[in-house]
């Protein structure tokens, strides 16, 4: 009998904290926010560009011997990503044309339509200098600021050969935040 107490004890506590939960959420005292806890898709992306070169090394450590992806060049590198991101994202538009920019169109690597983000993808090699790569960014930042769906951009140059001396010096020259977001990862 006494352990019958108990129990209906324990249930009326546990209605009475309910119904005060649901009291709160109806009286607008307590708010349930699912946007809180779930990282920005900037901090998404800013994880992949951070980790991609463990990625790459994991992909080449394969089980007896299995062949694997190769990352080699520029399109071996933006394949990997391209999958990456379906990690976190649904509508994923690959070689989206940008307007025109100085007479000229390009495409640009990756647009997250609903996240209003451009995604540019490059992978260093001997033949391309500090001051060149610098020079692309630059006019890839001022061409995608005039995409319509550009609301932030992601720049992310895998660089595993250490081909860019001063990376965090052309990071910190090209990241901002006026007149839209820009994001630059060396890695």
């Amino acid at each position: 009998d006494h352990a019958k107490y108990q129990y209906h004890g324990s249930v009326s506590a546990c209605i009475g904290i309910i119904k005060a939960i649901v009291s709160d959420l109806e009286n607008g005292h307590l708010k349930l926010d699912d946007s809180a806890s779930k990282p920005s898709p900037t901090a998404w992306l800013s994880e992949t560009c951070t980790r991609f070169h463990k990625v790459v090394k994991q992909l080449r450590s394969r089980r007896e011997k299995r062949p694997t992806l190769s990352v080699e060049d520029e399109y071996d590198v933006q394949d990997l990503f391209h999958a990456l991101l379906h990690l976190h994202f649904t509508d994923i538009r690959k070689e989206e044309w940008t307007p025109s920019y100085a007479g000229k169109c390009a495409r640009v690597d990756f647009l997250l339509k609903v996240e209003q983000t451009i995604v540019e993808v490059k992978k260093t090699r001997a033949t391309l200098t500090e001051k060149e790569l610098g020079s692309e960014l630059i006019e890839d930042i001022a061409r995608y600021q005039t995409h319509p769906d550009c609301k932030t951009l992601v720049c992310f140059v895998y660089d595993p050969e250490g081909y860019i001396s001063n990376a965090r010096g052309v990071e910190n020259d090209l990241n901002r935040t006026e007149p839209f977001p820009v994001h630059v990862y060396i890695r």
